[in-house]
C-alpha cells in the first residue's frame, strides 16, 4: 500500500459566530475572530491504494487535481466562507468544522476507500489532520 499527497492553497475570509449569539456573546466568546478576517489556507490531501499495474499510479493526477479543482477550489477560494458557502450558517468556519466539510466532499467525489488523511493548515503554526480509518479486514 502507498500514500500519494497532494497540496493546494487557497484563500477565504470567514467570521467566528454562532447565528443564535449576540454580536456581544460571539465577541466574548471568539474574540478577535468574530470579526471578518481571512487566511491562506494549505490543503493535503493523502490518498492511500496499490499502483496501477500498469500506470504505475495510485490514482492519475490529473483526476485527482480536477477533483480538487472543482470540489474545493471552486467553492472556497476567495469566497466568503459564511456568505457565499452553505456549510457554515450554523457552525462557525473553524478549522475544526471546515476539515470535516472537506472530508465529507472528497469521500464522495474521491472512489471509494481512497482517502487516507486530509491536512488542513490554516496558519503557519496551525493545522488541523482529519485521518480516515482504515476498513476492518476480517480474517
Amino acid at each position: 500500500m502507498l500514500r500519494l499527497t497532494r497540496a493546494i492553497e487557497f484563500s477565504a475570509s470567514l467570521t467566528y459566530r454562532r447565528p443564535e449569539l449576540s454580536e456581544d456573546e460571539n465577541r466574548r466568546l471568539f474574540g478577535r475572530k468574530a470579526h471578518q478576517h481571512g487566511h491562506n489556507y494549505r490543503l493535503e490531501v493523502t490518498l492511500r491504494g496499490e499502483p496501477d499495474s500498469t500506470t504505475g499510479m495510485v490514482i492519475d493526477l490529473k483526476e485527482l487535481q480536477e477533483i480538487l479543482e472543482r470540489e474545493i477550489m471552486t467553492r472556497f477560494d476567495h469566497r466568503d466562507l459564511n456568505a457565499d458557502t452553505p456549510y457554515f450558517e450554523k457552525l462557525p468556519p473553524t478549522p475544526e468544522h471546515f476539515v470535516q466539510v472537506i472530508r465529507r466532499l472528497l469521500v464522495a467525489a474521491l472512489p471509494g476507500g481512497m482517502l487516507d488523511r486530509i491536512r488542513l493548515c490554516q496558519e503557519e503554526d496551525l493545522w488541523v489532520d482529519w485521518i480516515e480509518p482504515l476498513e476492518d479486514v476480517a480474517t
